[in-house]
């Protein structure tokens, strides 16, 4: 979990491990810490690549009033595929090195 201020709020970055079936995957959310109203208010993206490659997930952000595991749940998130993970820490493909970006903007 790591906090982020953006426009003078608050935000939650989750990245976390679990299961999808049988397969390992990664996934990164964003919360806002506030009502579901002023989430709306604002965007985020997040990005994972290498390699002349990337991934780009785009949303609103939820609230911090929804339970994480309705968040979780919903799959309202980037969703990373362990082998896909691996492909983009590059090496040898088996120390997860995975760099995360993104921003958070408010929308006009």
């Amino acid at each position: 979990l790591t906090v982020s201020v953006a426009s003078g709020q608050y935000f939650c970055l989750h990245f976390e491990a679990f299961q999808l079936g049988m397969a390992p995957v990664y996934r990164a959310f964003l919360r806002f810490m506030g009502d579901d109203s002023e989430a709306k208010n604002y965007s985020y993206s997040r990005e994972v690549g290498a390699t002349g490659r990337k991934m780009i997930w785009q949303g609103v952000p939820r609230s911090i009033r929804d339970s994480h595991r309705k968040v979780r749940d919903s799959y309202d998130a980037i969703v990373i595929q362990r082998n896909i993970a691996l492909f983009f820490s590059g090496g040898d493909r088996k120390e997860l090195k995975l760099r995360v970006t993104g921003r958070i903007w408010k929308e006009q």
